[in-house]
């Protein structure tokens, strides 16, 4: 029962942070139901099991596993023991999709991983693009591999290349960078579209809304 009242005081934590703009948090659950914060994304991991009333909710956790992590951009690395949420679902997508901005390089030994998913290319962080959330990528019935997203935020908006998945579901390997699992609701962009909406790249996370182009 103690280890439930902390989890449910985790998520309520976590449901409070995500209706603020948060410089640098993520949260994950430790295998004896511990509560660790670490710098770089939101993880807003706030649900349990499946999707209901317009949220997303945990399917799964995923065994920590560390491993040769690149921390650039203050990437957050899988520490062994560590449970980290899953989701295979993302939000509805609408004209002002509400999401959160990360930062990613997709470039060649970036903190991105492997090759891009869609195109199985690397990016220079000079180009446009963007990773989404594994249910908004591949999930929702609407495949939005190598399509334009516009993205707005910060008073700009900018349209950007989807060539990514940000996996909502696996992680802590190395074609993941060994990172968790990203969130259900993460638009994960190149330091160029960072740039484009006037955004410092200290800031880690920002709180915006997108679309289908």
């Amino acid at each position: 029962m103690a280890n439930l009242k902390k989890l449910l005081a985790m998520f309520a934590l976590v449901m409070f942070l995500s209706q603020h703009r948060v410089h640098g948090v993520s949260v994950s659950v430790g295998s004896s139901a511990n509560v660790t914060t670490e710098t770089k994304h939101l993880r807003g991991r706030c649900h349990i099991s499946g999707f209901l009333h317009g949220r997303c909710h945990i399917s799964g956790f995923l065994h920590g596993k560390s491993g040769d992590c690149n921390r650039d951009h203050g990437s957050v690395c899988c520490k062994d023991g560590h449970r980290y949420p899953q989701f295979r679902c993302s939000p509805p997508v609408s004209a002002d999709t509400p999401a959160i901005l990360t930062l990613n390089s997709f470039a060649r030994g970036g903190d991105g991983g492997g090759k891009s998913f869609c195109d199985n290319r690397f990016h220079k962080d000079t180009e446009l693009v963007v990773a989404l959330s594994t249910g908004w990528l591949r999930l929702d019935g609407k495949r939005r591999c190598n399509k334009m997203i516009r993205i707005n935020g910060n008073g700009r908006a900018v349209l950007a290349k989807v060539v990514d998945e940000c996996d909502s579901v696996y992680g802590c390997d190395a074609e993941h960078n060994f990172e968790p699992p990203c969130p259900y609701n993460d638009v994960d962009a190149s330091p160029a579209v960072w740039k484009a909406l006037g955004l410092k790249e200290e800031i880690g996370v920002f709180k915006i809304t997108w679309s289908d182009v």
